[in-house]
């Protein structure tokens, strides 16, 4: 009987093993799904090459006068979008990937911040066990078998101060064959009180609340960090719209160039059916269109590529980069000369950059990270006090009735201590976070240094641009003139379609270097508003960090634990 009872009690546990192992895994061997394979070898080792067949087809050749206006016509007939500057910045930070990504990271640091914190938080403990014993004894005073059950329920408390308090109830049963046990059953309940205290290290709130601290200023600087990303969004988003704009613009500066191309070309043909020109002048101007037609080919390709960049930060719905609606710029430059005082804005850098700030809450993290290694070479001390109220009875409700009389009651109180010979470890990490905050400090004074130069860079590049839409608006101005004085002179036989031409070539070129200082000028703005930190007040942007409303969508695909079973399921 008894060996039936202990092969039962054996079964059980091993059963409770096999379980808690899942209940088709071997515990005395390795299983195929410990390792979770999703890539083969081959599809990481093997090197493949681009067969352009494969993705596409060889077009017949085409008539190239047909295919130079078929490309001169390339947008003729796509769907248009308006869109202003806040409109793309709206959109970017609504819908841009990289940005919905990097503003959960203060989510994910505040939940860090919680989980430090609940450490604090109060647990309750259970512990409960069942022993049968059969011994062989020498002896009739002595039990040959016995069974004991006891059953500990508690609370334990984490202290601010670095030290814990415990609350336990146990209470058990013991039953033997000694014929002289007094109470058989006898039944115990106990109330125990323990506070366990450090004295020196792991000793003050400070101490104990170091990781709650460390973590805070891991959200806050994941806060910067994510701050300094919308800014960076913003800027790329505001530069790619500016691009696009001067892109947009050069487009219809090659495509008047290809009217004035043409009308030079028909003004050719007029005066060799009249007489007075000549075939040379005819087949120069037809040279200029189609040099003209190459232009607008390339104006083209330029448009798009900033468009798809600019549909790439936006990836607003339905305008994907693949799509071929074409974006219509609404915003447009007005630039404004400024007089700077570059001392103040120095100031307002320093203020605002979130690097700066970024590298402030670092260097609290390392004052934070010296002191605790400081507290951590003290030798160890710890004191613990026991206070403990005893029940005895033939009953579990007469041991009950007994602890509530408070007859019979114990205490103790001990000191345990841990001193290291040598502490060289802990020496050591105090030196390197020492060391650390050391550099940090440096890297800031480099930090600051570099934002100085920043600012003052960005103020003259500001002043040197708007000195470039001056000149260049003055280019234009006598270009232009210079090209009616060519028509006037070619109608007059004096000059040659070349020349007119080329007046008209000059034209353009003075004509994008105002787009482009144009641009220049508000991408100069941008960048002083960047060095500043002052981007986002300029936009007239809020932002918080990403708050998940459900987080199912992420647990897709995530394997989930059968507790009753004892294993993963898909």
């Amino acid at each position: 009987m008894k060996s039936t009872r202990h092969t039962v009690g054996f079964s059980a546990a091993l059963a409770v093993v096999l379980a808690s192992g899942g209940c088709t895994s071997n515990p005395f061997a390795p299983d195929p799904f410990d390792k979770d394979t999703i890539i083969s070898p081959e599809q990481v080792r093997s090197i493949n090459a681009l067969m352009i067949e494969r993705y596409a087809r060889q077009e017949p050749a085409a008539d190239p006068g047909a295919a130079l206006a078929e490309a001169r016509e390339r947008f003729a007939a796509m769907e248009t979008m308006d869109l202003s500057i806040d409109d793309a910045r709206v959109a970017a930070l609504e819908n841009n990937l990289g940005l919905s990504a990097t503003l959960l990271s203060p989510t994910i640091a505040a939940q860090r911040v919680s989980g430090e914190e609940a450490k604090f938080e109060a647990a309750f403990t259970l512990a409960a066990s069942w022993n049968e014993t059969d011994d062989a004894v020498a002896s009739s005073l002595d039990s040959s078998q016995s069974r004991f059950q006891n059953v500990t329920p508690g609370v334990t408390i984490p202290l601010y101060t670095g030290g814990q308090i415990s609350v336990t109830a146990p209470f058990s049963r013991f039953e033997t064959d000694n014929s002289f046990s007094t109470l058989n059953p006898a039944y115990t309940s106990d109330v125990n009180i323990s506070l366990s205290q450090n004295l020196l290290r792991g000793a003050g709130r400070r101490v104990a609340t170091h990781s709650i601290r460390i973590a805070e200023y891991d959200r806050q600087i994941s806060e910067s960090q994510s701050k300094l990303e919308v800014i960076r969004v913003l800027a790329d988003v505001d530069r790619a719209y500016w691009r696009l704009y001067a892109s947009v613009q050069a487009l219809a500066v090659v495509e008047q160039q290809y009217r004035v191309a043409v009308d030079q070309l028909e003004s050719a043909q007029r005066k060799e059916r009249g007489g007075a020109g000549t075939e040379v002048d005819i087949v120069r101007a037809q040279s200029g269109v189609a040099d003209r037609v190459e232009q607008i080919i390339s104006a083209q390709n330029a448009v798009e590529l900033n468009e798809r960049a600019l549909k790439g930060m936006m990836n607003i719905p339905g305008l994907d980069v693949d799509s071929t609606t074409r974006l219509v710029v609404g915003s447009v430059p007005d630039p404004v000369e400024y007089a700077f005082d570059e001392a103040e804005l120095v100031a307002a850098a320093i203020d605002n950059r979130m690097e700066l700030m970024e590298l402030e809450l670092q260097l609290a993290q390392d004052a934070a990270t010296i002191a605790f290694a400081e507290n951590d070479k003290l030798p160890l001390l710890a004191m613990q006090y026991t206070y403990r109220i005893n029940g005895l009875g033939s009953s579990l409700d007469n041991s009950i009735d007994t602890l509530g009389r408070n007859n019979f009651e114990d205490w103790s109180i001990g000191v345990n201590a841990e001193i290291p010979l040598g502490n060289e470890q802990r020496k050591s990490t105090l030196a390197q976070s020492i060391l650390a905050r050391l550099q940090r400090l440096s890297t800031r004074d480099a930090r600051r240094q570099a934002i100085r130069q920043e600012v003052y860079d960005a103020t003259t590049n500001l002043s040197s641009t708007w000195n470039r839409i001056l000149a260049s608006r003055e280019s234009v101005v006598l270009s232009a003139r210079v090209l009616e004085a060519e028509r006037r002179q070619f109608d007059a036989g004096l000059r040659t379609s070349r020349d007119v031409l080329d007046a008209d070539t000059r034209l353009a070129e003075a004509q994008l270097a105002e787009i482009r200082a144009l641009v220049d000028y508000q991408i100069a703005q941008i960048d002083l508003a960047v060095s500043t930190g002052t981007l986002l007040g300029q936009a007239k942007v809020d932002w918080s960090p990403r708050e998940p409303a459900d987080l199912s969508p992420a647990m897709e695909g995530v394997p989930r634990y059968r507790p009753a079973s004892g294993i993963f399921v898909d």
